[in-house]
């Protein structure tokens, strides 16, 4: 019987034993992966939650609340203009209705850049900002980039006529840096390229006014701006004597030699007689 009560406590002691073992891994092992985690977050910083959408959308369509979800995004990497209130984003009110002005992915961030304001269509008015204005370029293959512009990129705009009194043709910087906003009919950046003929920007009243007085009095083209650049173009102006250097010769005006004479008669023949001037 002895016998017996030392063998299960011999067995009650190795059983304790061994729960203790892996009750201290599995704590280790607990505590690690906690640290990881506490040092992941560190690393990430908070986390919020924000809308993004469930399926592609196209320039135009609706943007509806089925069309939504909400997901964690890192708080330090959030883009601009994202939308964390579901009543922010959909007022209330079907009049209230937002609609897509850029193609938009599959769990991409609603941003307030590419959805128009609540109520507003997404023609290009909704893309105008206060003070703007919508002017039309007529460009072709070379004066439009090979159809590389895109709306939302920026042009630098370039003039080429003749001005009084130059002798030739003058190209001019007229506009640096303008934003367009529309090719063709397409107001839509991920059309694709396409050979444009008419070019939208936007632009101030006194710009419209340069732009169209440029365009009836000579060629429009376009330069294409890169992305990020915001260097400040000075006014450049080039002509045929600056493009090929050429000179021009100054012509010295030499003053005619002064030759003073008089008139002597020999019988009956008048001779003029070279002599020196006295002033």
């Amino acid at each position: 019987m002895r016998g017996m009560f030392g063998l299960v406590l011999v067995a009650g002691i190795a059983l304790a034993g061994t729960a203790v073992y892996l009750a201290k891994g599995y704590i280790g092992q607990t505590q690690s992966q906690l640290e990881q985690e506490r040092q992941l977050r560190e690393r990430v910083g908070p986390i919020v939650q924000i809308y993004v959408l469930k399926n592609t959308k196209n320039y135009g369509d609706q943007l509806k609340p089925e069309d939504v979800q909400l997901v964690y995004w890192p708080k330090n990497s959030l883009p601009e203009g994202v939308f964390a209130d579901e009543k922010v984003l959909f007022p209330a009110g079907t009049q209230n209705a937002r609609y897509i002005l850029r193609q938009m992915d599959k769990f991409e961030p609603v941003l307030a850049s590419k959805v128009t304001e609540p109520g507003q269509s997404a023609g290009l008015t909704g893309q105008i900002a206060k003070g703007m204005r919508a002017f039309a370029i007529k460009v072709d293959v070379a004066s439009g980039v090979s159809g590389f512009v895109q709306p939302g990129d920026r042009v630098d705009v370039y003039w080429t006529g003749t001005i009084d009194g130059t002798g030739g043709e003058v190209t001019r910087l007229i506009e640096s840096s303008t934003r367009v906003i529309a090719v063709d009919q397409q107001a839509d950046a991920m059309a694709g390229a396409m050979v444009a003929r008419t070019v939208t920007v936007a632009a101030t009243p006194e710009q419209v006014a340069r732009l169209a007085l440029a365009q009836t009095t000579g060629r429009l083209a376009l330069s294409l701006v890169g992305s990020g650049d915001d260097t400040v173009t000075a006014t450049i102006e080039m002509d045929k004597t600056v493009l090929f250097d050429i000179k021009k010769e100054e012509v010295a005006q030499v003053e005619a030699e002064k030759v003073c004479t008089i008139i002597q008669r020999n019988g009956s023949e008048r001779v003029e007689v070279p002599i020196p001037c006295t002033n």
